[in-house]
């Protein structure tokens, strides 16, 4: 399996998600938007699943028949998606998916692709740049891959 040729410099960060059950959703298609307290740029993220979980939510049944069958895996990134829109909806407007929250950002997702294996890392809250050794581990698992 050969790594993709990837640019050089700032152009790709990771964003942690709660797991479950918001990345699981993410991967499997139906979350295409998260939610944020603060603005994020747009462009390519790897998808990392916190340790953090949050039990309730898996009792929702938008959630629980989303996320039905999947392996809930934390810890690690799971997929790289593109952020491709970063917006507030006006207040008293329809919010832009059922996924999203008033009153904070949406992350809109498009590109999603889910790893065949999980990458042990340590991620954060805020947008975090991955390391080069964490890129490669990545990007041997998506050949096909072009920014």
């Amino acid at each position: 399996m050969s790594t993709p040729i990837l640019p050089e410099g700032d152009w790709i960060r990771g964003i942690s998600i709660r797991q479950p059950p918001y990345a699981a959703c993410i991967l499997a298609g139906a979350k295409t938007v998260e939610n944020r307290p603060g603005r994020w740029r747009t462009g390519w993220v790897l998808l990392h699943t916190s340790k953090t979980t949050d039990q309730a939510a898996l009792r929702a049944p938008l959630i629980g028949r989303t996320i039905r069958d999947r392996q809930l895996v934390t810890g690690a990134v799971v997929g790289i998606a593109r952020i491709t829109d970063c917006h507030q909806d006006p207040e008293g407007a329809p919010l832009c998916s059922e996924w999203a929250l008033p009153g904070v950002w949406h992350l809109v997702f498009a590109d999603v692709q889910e790893l065949p294996l999980p990458v042990p890392a340590r991620g954060q809250v805020v947008p975090w740049k991955p390391t080069p050794d964490l890129l490669e581990r990545v990007f041997q698992q998506l050949p096909d891959f072009r920014p």
